[in-house]
């Protein structure tokens, strides 16, 4: 009786834990190890744990992810900042509340045959979709060789980081532009990089964290709950390598371990942040980019598209002085 009494006890409190957690649908934009410190912290359970029923969704371009964000299918999305601030002037009420990274982190890679970015006159160039924060690489890039990309080249809209890639290795376009892991993937496969843009250390919200003004209204603990577990992410992904990479053949669906361990080595060592901290240069590159289409943006502020509360919350918790003593 009284075993009986204890599993039915151990059911109802699962039952009644289960019912109290809230949803969280997290978005994010492409396969980039941009998003490690998101994967790992659902794959450890810490959204879990701060009473979080998540859900992480690949919608897989920036322009893509803000329009379901906006339709209320997604909660915290992670996606490029220009897309998001796009959707802004387009009547979106979105908040920049963290940025996993803060530059552009992309390469441009060719066929083997194609070793200077001018060589391009002419052919077709891999995107994900226009607006992107793979685009604009690409026009920056084709820009800083004297090439239009408008009148020089042919940009196709491929929908994905692994379309691109797939493109390029089918030979349906003559170059695209790729971000690690898959950039890693690329190099040995034997394609050619033949621009670099994250060496050029342009300040971008790459991706950005946007939420919905309504969501930061109603449900601000909900955020603050997302940022707690997501910086415990991060610091497992630092401390704990085997987990991580666990994580990333999960995510991108790349098994090579050597490109595993490249894309690590790259984001833990270089690029991602113990918080996601928020670059305000980033922020009006990203606005000055926007304005290039829309004219409103000429005059816009980062000020007007970012809320910085839940950030100063979790540095003022002292959660992340204890991760890190």
């Amino acid at each position: 009786m009284k075993r009986t009494l204890a599993i039915l006890l151990v059911v109802f409190l699962w039952v009644s834990g289960a019912a109290a957690a809230d949803r969280l649908r997290i978005g994010y934009s492409s396969i980039s190890g941009a998003y490690i410190g998101i994967w790992v912290a659902h794959d450890a359970g810490y959204f879990a744990r701060e009473g979080l029923d998540d859900q992480v969704i690949l919608i897989p371009n920036g322009t893509q992810l803000a329009q379901v964000t906006v339709a209320g299918e997604v909660d915290i999305a992670a996606l490029g900042g220009a897309a998001a601030i796009a959707a802004g002037f387009s009547g979106a009420d979105f908040k920049v509340i963290g940025a996993t990274v803060n530059k552009l982190i992309f390469s441009m890679f060719a066929r083997p045959d194609i070793k200077r970015v001018e060589e391009l006159k002419g052919k077709k160039i891999g995107i994900t979709r226009f607006g992107t924060s793979a685009d604009i690489s690409a026009r920056f890039a084709l820009k800083q060789h004297n090439l239009d990309p408008q009148k020089d080249v042919i940009l196709l809209q491929l929908g994905a980081i692994s379309s691109v890639a797939a493109a390029l290795r089918a030979g349906s376009v003559d170059a695209g532009m790729v971000s690690p892991p898959t950039l890693f993937l690329m190099e040995k496969l034997g394609f050619r990089e033949i621009a670099n843009i994250t060496d050029m250390d342009l300040a971008f919200p790459n991706p950005a964290m946007v939420v919905l003004g309504d969501i930061i209204r109603k449900k601000p603990d909900l955020i603050d709950r997302f940022m707690r577990a997501y910086v415990r992410g991060v610091h497992r992904t630092r401390t704990d390598k085997d987990f991580a990479l666990k994580s990333y053949a999960k995510y991108t669906g790349i098994q090579d371990t050597a490109v595993l361990q490249k894309a690590y080595d790259f984001y833990v060592g270089k690029i991602i942040e113990k918080a996601p901290y928020i670059n305000m240069v980033a922020m009006q590159n990203a606005i000055e980019e926007v304005a290039k289409t829309i004219p409103a943006a000429k005059n816009a502020k980062p000020e007007q598209f970012v809320d910085m509360r839940f950030l100063d919350k979790l540095e003022k918790s002292g959660l992340l002085n204890e991760l890190y003593k």
